[in-house]
């Protein structure tokens, strides 16, 4: 088997300057806006080596290479290549070769394929040793001393063929020579070097994976027109994906087209929609009310018969064409029915290609299709494209290929290079929405205003925990809300989930902007965080934070302003809470540093948010 590693693609549509990209062992997401040229990756990829025959995924100079180019391309005699694949052989692979061939003959672990505008396929890296070959392939003849002798000198097969013609009388060396051309040269490409070419040719062409591409033009019809499928010489999709049907329900047309009952027929039909609703179903969550029916309309006049498909919702009682369906649902069922055209196949070497395959669907439906593709990559590499941030699984962003329009043609980056910031967005909202996703499947959430708070609240909670004290529950997750202003649309996002949550704040009137969603069930009043700290304590923590270099002297024990703003008169500048904070983290704490009215503020805070969470 081979592996797709890396893609150089050059002067293909908007694609004018020549680029590599990394491929994923198993799945690849193209991320980009609309026209950014995703779709034209996509096609240029899968003319290397299309699973069938088909027009369409085949180079075409006239609509493939770039437009302002064109003339010039066309009016001159040299080529151009378009694209290039490199693909690693796995193990079993390189035995199998190795055990004909024999050890160290051939070693390498990729190589290189590549196809031009003009027809041309090129192959690169590909290294062997003749000279051990011969060596190899020598030990099973008995060969006289003499000849032998004569035979050392020999390190490649064009010079063993050399050594031939003159010594035609040699019985030895002819059979040599009858089983080389029989085993190897008559298998070989027509190169100089005869084992790299047998090697390409035997071992590596048919084992370069087929190119599969879907996109949503692949889609069903809600009506059939058998009889064009019997005459039909286009490449129309519809007609495509329509033969894609009937072949999966091993259906002969010219017998369907002769027949007068067609309830058999219905019944193939019927069954084989089924099974691909039940494969559906195991992925799709949206609606699981759905059924696909059929109905033949034999039209005797017009000497046509047509294959009317409906979707009935068993909930309401209703059937639609399916045209009138949604557009998402049709787009799966049609995938699985394109899809069997491979999947029957015993042989599974095939890249799917997969342009935009969420377009049309709700977000939950492209969550769907993204554990659908997760699994399809158990058994075959899977590159698609999309601009949907639910298309981005956020746990594999190492996955992600940006595509975008620099304005000199499209350019393809690993997510670290990309300057765009638009062109990022499906993959940060991909990542924000993880994050609050999770945050909400959290049964304890403690909302703090400041990134300062959180931090000084965990390290409170591990030097009370230190001394044996009570101490914040590990199970509840702080979340810094970055203002107070923000609280209102955090809880009523938490709200919507009923998960368990307790707002910390810290200024009474605070409370009173948001007295609509908060109740006395999910607050807790409290004084400035900094304020729970003994005044000498903060004083402290302060004069550390800034290496002593701001010495607080002349605050007493008991402000009449709150410490943070007698602290600010003394200094004549706004506190940074959080550089102090951060500090805080870094102190290496001893016993007696805090004093017992610090510690006693701080273990009181965190046994009522404790009770509040029954822990």
């Amino acid at each position: 088997m081979l592996k797709l590693v890396k893609v150089k693609i050059n002067k293909y549509k908007s694609f004018v300057k020549e680029q590599e990209i990394r491929i994923d062992d198993r799945i690849t997401t193209l991320v980009g806006k609309n026209e950014s040229g995703k779709t034209a990756f996509l096609e240029a990829l899968a003319k290397i080596n299309y699973f069938e025959k088909n027009n369409q995924f085949k180079l075409n100079i006239v609509s493939d290479y770039p437009r302002n180019e064109l003339n010039k391309f066309l009016n001159s005699n040299e080529d151009c290549e378009a694209v290039r694949c490199t693909f690693e052989i796995d193990d079993k692979l390189l035995k199998t070769i190795e055990n004909e061939l024999g050890n160290g003959v051939f070693n390498i672990k990729t190589f290189s394929y590549a196809i031009s505008f003009r027809g041309k396929t090129t192959w690169f890296d590909l290294k062997v040793d003749e000279a051990k070959f011969l060596e190899h392939f020598l030990q099973k003849y008995d060969i006289n001393n003499r000849l032998r002798a004569q035979l050392e000198r020999v390190t490649t097969i064009k010079e063993l063929l050399e050594e031939w013609k003159e010594k035609k009388s040699d019985d030895t060396l002819n059979n040599i020579i009858n089983d080389l051309n029989k085993g190897i040269i008559s298998k070989s490409y027509n190169w100089d070097n005869k084992i790299k070419g047998y090697v390409a040719k035997h071992y590596l062409k048919p084992a370069i994976p087929k190119f599969w591409y879907f996109d949503e033009y692949y889609l069903l019809p809600s009506r059939i027109n058998i009889n064009l499928l019997k005459e039909a010489i286009t490449e129309d999709d519809s007609v495509k994906i329509s033969k894609a049907f009937f072949e999966l329900a091993k259906i002969n047309i010219d017998e369907l087209l002769e027949a007068e009952d067609y309830e058999s027929y219905l019944a193939s039909i019927e069954a084989t929609a089924n099974e691909v609703t039940n494969e559906i179903f195991k992925y799709w969550s949206t609606d699981r009310n759905l059924e696909i029916k059929f109905e033949i309309d034999n039209r005797v006049e017009e000497k046509t018969k047509i294959l009317d498909i409906r979707i009935r919702n068993s909930r309401r009682k209703v059937t639609l064409p399916l045209k009138n369906r949604s557009k998402g649902l049709n787009m799966f069922f049609s995938f699985i029915v394109w899809f069997s055209r491979i999947q029957s196949k015993t042989d599974r070497n095939f890249i799917l290609l997969l342009d935009e395959p969420g377009l049309n669907l709700h977000s939950s439906a492209q969550n769907d299709i993204l554990k659908f593709i997760e699994d399809l990559s158990a058994n075959y590499q899977v590159i698609y494209s999309t601009h949907s941030p639910f298309m981005v699984n956020p746990h594999q962003i190492n996955r992600v290929r940006t595509v975008s329009d620099t304005g000199a043609g499209s350019q393809v980056r690993e997510i670290m290079d990309e300057p765009d910031s638009e062109t990022l967005f499906p993959l940060k909202a991909a990542i924000g929405f993880n994050m609050v996703e999770s945050l909400v499947d959290t049964p304890q959430n403690l909302l703090v205003d400041k990134s300062s708070d959180l931090l000084y609240l965990n390290q409170m909670s591990n030097i009370l925990k230190l001394q044996g004290r009570k101490y914040l529950n590990e199970e509840i997750s702080i979340i810094p809300m970055g203002g107070i202003n923000k609280f209102a649309a955090f809880i009523s996002l938490l709200r919507t989930e009923n998960p368990k949550y307790l707002c910390l704040i810290q200024e009474e009137n605070d409370k009173e902007k948001f007295s609509e969603i908060l109740t006395k069930q999910n607050v807790i009043n409290c004084c400035k965080l900094e304020e729970l700290f003994e005044t000498g304590d903060y004083i402290k923590l302060f004069n550390y934070a800034y290496n002593n270099k701001l010495i607080i002297k002349n605050i007493i024990n008991n402000p009449k302003d709150n410490i943070l703003h007698e602290i600010e008169k003394e200094i004549g500048f706004v506190v940074d809470s959080f550089f102090i904070a951060n500090k805080f983290t870094t102190l290496n704490y001893e016993d007696g540093y805090f004093a017992e009215t610090t510690l006693t503020h701080f273990e009181n805070l965190f046994e009522k948010i404790n009770l509040h969470f029954h822990l």
